[in-house]
């Protein structure tokens, strides 16, 4: 049987992804955790406080003195013997914490694990202000804090269509087939965090400090996240092996000057589904295809990866914490290897061979099942969409 040179990629990466199934266990050489990036700062002039400790009688407190402030927490697990050539750092989203990456809300292992046992040392980081990084007087980042509330989570998460939460669980409405588990929708919501509008640059600078420190390595970046990544790479190309930005919400200018230093830095963007319905994502889309046409156009190798499209459907903003997570963590290790960003099996095949040496009944099946859809990794992304401001 006879396939378009697309179609053949395109089903050498769905084999591909198939065929990985971590083992069941790996060996650790060490886990632990550092606090990286900030700078000392003084404070001078504030009044001094009475603070009321339950069960206890007022004390005096002084906040003037010499602080240290920008920090971000960095938790690592170092295998042994990783059979990948680079390790993952896993950057969290906005709202959010690195708690995102490990176990799921519904109790389930979350994509550390699905990685760790796929050969990656990994490094799971919570940003400036964000978790454990812990947090700085009001005084030094001098803005509201955003909390996002539950509404926010269900509809700006695409668990649910916009206008679908209610108080009562039982009166919201999901979007249909969605993958989230919904009775772990509260927990959820326990992991959200208080973020700030003005840490951008504090967070930058922590993350390029980490990149400095620890790589060559891969980036997975997940909403807010993604920009810091693309940013990272445009400073310090020679340490990103290469990006996946899962549902970037945002992307440095298409007519940036350095996007020329990323031809070897390949670039996966992951999209869900329930994007063309919701308004937030649409426009976050939309400001992503810019940045993607530009790292094709100056020969990096950027690909768009549009699950439901491929027939992976019901994935929400969160498909590290959806019911179907290792299916989309397979397809990204899948693409890792064929980008020759790990030592899996097959990194280094030639599509066609690989479809060739696939039984003809599974070739038809598997023909059968992309011909009506888009092949692979187009280069040409559709109308899709991201997060806002600190998603």
């Amino acid at each position: 049987m006879r396939f378009p040179s697309r179609l053949k990629a395109g089903l050498a990466l769905a084999l591909l992804a198939a065929s990985i199934i971590p083992s069941a266990a790996y060996n650790v050489d060490e886990i632990g955790s550092f606090y990286i990036g900030g700078y000392p700062v003084t404070l001078a002039g504030l009044p001094e406080q009475e603070i009321k400790i339950p069960g206890g009688t007022p004390i005096k407190v002084d906040p003037n003195g010499d602080y240290h402030t920008g920090q971000m927490y960095v938790q690592f697990v170092k295998l042994a013997n990783p059979t990948a050539k680079y390790p993952l750092l896993l950057w969290h989203t906005g709202g959010i914490t690195g708690a995102s990456w490990e176990t799921k809300p519904d109790g389930k292992p979350g994509w550390m694990q699905f990685f760790l046992k796929a050969g990656h040392s990994v490094y799971v980081s919570d940003a400036v202000e964000r978790g454990r990084a812990t947090f700085s007087r009001p005084e030094i980042f001098k803005s509201d804090p955003i909390f996002r509330d539950k509404r926010d989570g269900w509809e700006i998460f695409r668990i649910g269509p916009p206008g679908s939460y209610r108080t009562s669980p039982n009166e919201r409405r999901a979007n249909p087939g969605v993958k989230f588990p919904l009775d772990a929708f509260d927990t959820l919501q326990m992991q959200m965090a208080a973020r700030w509008p003005t840490t951008g640059d504090a967070t930058q600078a922590a993350y390029n400090a980490l990149v400095e420190r620890v790589c060559p390595c891969v980036i997975v970046a997940h909403g807010q996240a993604g920009l810091f990544a693309f940013r990272a790479s445009l400073m310090i190309p020679d340490k990103v092996k290469g990006i996946v930005a899962v549902e970037p919400a945002f992307a440095p200018s298409a007519n940036h000057p350095e996007i020329g230093r990323l031809a070897k830095t390949p670039h996966l963007f992951v999209w869900g589904d329930y994007i063309d319905t919701n308004p937030t994502w649409i426009e976050h889309v939309d400001g992503l295809k810019p940045y993607h046409s530009a790292l094709v156009s100056k020969g990096v190798p950027s690909t768009w990866l549009d699950l439901p499209a491929e027939g992976i459907k019901g994935n929400t903003h969160m498909p590290m914490m959806d019911t179907n997570s290792d299916q989309v963590a397979a397809r990204v290790q899948a693409w890792l290897a064929k980008s020759g960003l790990t030592s899996q099996r097959g990194e280094t095949a030639d599509p066609a061979q690989v479809v060739r040496r696939t039984p003809p009944r599974v070739q038809r099946a598997i023909a059968a099942a992309a011909r009506p859809k888009s092949a692979v990794a187009s280069q040409a992304p559709v109308r899709r969409a991201p997060d806002i401001a600190g998603n």
